[in-house]
């Protein structure tokens, strides 16, 4: 086709996966809480202080407490995705 360039295949890497442990089907549809900031989220139900993190959901993402265990809570959002987050970056919904 004349004008359209198509870009290179690029395969990613298996760290791209989301673990099929981490995703719950089907997704939630009533949220409890939104994120008040960008945070960063772990596919592990704990975490070392300072481990990098797997991702980052955005502020406002609205998603269902699963689980509180001190700062770090489970939580789920609107695809699936099931990850601890910090606590002090929920607020509840009202």
């Amino acid at each position: 086709m004349e004008g359209f360039v198509r870009p290179p295949a690029t395969v990613l890497p298996d760290g791209a996966l989301v673990p099929p442990a981490n995703l719950i089907t089907p997704p939630p549809n009533h949220f409890t809480h939104e994120l008040v900031r960008s945070e960063p989220f772990h596919y592990a139900a704990t975490w070392a202080k300072g481990a990098p993190p797997d991702g980052e959901l955005a502020a406002g993402t609205r998603v269902v407490l699963l689980r509180r265990d001190g700062a770090a809570c489970r939580v789920a959002d609107l695809s699936g995705l099931h990850v601890g987050v910090a606590c002090d970056a929920l607020r509840p919904l009202g």
